[in-house]
Parts: structure tokens; sequence; C-alpha cells
């Protein structure tokens, strides 16, 4: 299983669950970086670069898992934006901050190497969030409690 990480996920990881305090939990999520069961991309990187912080310390820390998207996931990103629906993805707020948007490209990611989508978000109706898209183009996504329990961390 590989899960192409969000950048919502690494930001509530580092904000709720410190490091000094949640020791196994850390140890445990850097050996499944280290075994190659992440992935993410460039544009979420970026979004990490903005934000600062812990977050973004540990992101320019594990650079390897930050990959720029290849053809295939080109590709994936224009089909998501052919659903006129999820063009409404490409929020105002984050043109104005410089387009950064990884959401099309980590569903891209998991869509190309048949992974799963571990980002915060929740499915809402009608939305153009991760889980809705993901969910029209049958791409497993989880959050981070179902990602835990699939996983079978208990601390």
């Amino acid at each position: 299983m590989i899960y192409i990480i969000d950048t919502s996920v690494v930001s509530a990881l580092h904000r709720n669950y410190y490091r000094s305090r949640f020791v196994s939990l850390w140890k445990r999520f850097d050996e499944m970086v280290e075994g190659g069961v992440f992935t993410s991309t460039r544009e979420s990187l970026r979004e990490l670069e903005d934000a600062g912080g812990a977050a973004h310390d540990w992101a320019k820390a594990n650079p390897d898992l930050f990959v720029t998207p290849d053809a295939n996931e080109g590709a994936f990103v224009a089909k998501i934006y052919g659903v006129v629906h999820f063009q409404a993805n490409i929020e105002k707020q984050k043109i104005y901050r410089g387009g950064r948007n990884a959401d099309p490209f980590l569903i891209a990611r998991a869509a190309v190497l048949g992974g799963t989508v571990l980002t915060m978000e929740q499915i809402k109706p009608n939305a153009a969030k991760i889980p809705n898209i993901c969910q029209h183009f049958k791409v497993p996504c989880v959050d981070l409690e179902d990602f835990m329990e699939q996983e079978d961390w208990v601390f």
C-alpha cells in the first residue's frame, strides 16, 4: 500500500501530535516514510513552504517525498479539470497566493500509482474537495483517523 500524503495531514501531525509527546507515533510514521509507504508532490511541498513552521522544516528534511509530477499525472490532472464541477477546486484564495493547489496532483499521483490519498478533508455533498474528486474517479481516499485504523495504530 502506498499513501499519497496531503499537506493537511503533514500540518495536522505537526500541529496536534508533538514529537516530544507522541514519540511512538512519530517513530512509526518515520519508519513508514523511510520504507517508501508515503509519497507526495512538489505542489504539496510548495504549500508547506507557504505555511512555514515545523511541518515545512520536516518537509525540507524529507525532500525525496515530494516528487515532480510526470506526464501521466499531468494528463490525469487535465482529466480532473475536464469535469466542470471540479474546476471549483481552484479556489480564488489559492490563486491570490500564487496559484498553489496540490489537490489535483495528489489525486493524479494516487490514480497513476494505484495508491490511496491521505487527507484531512471530509467528503461534502456537491463539493469539489479531495474526497469528492477521488470518489468520482474511484481513487481510494482516507482521512488520518481512517489511516490509523487501517494501519492498526494504537498508542
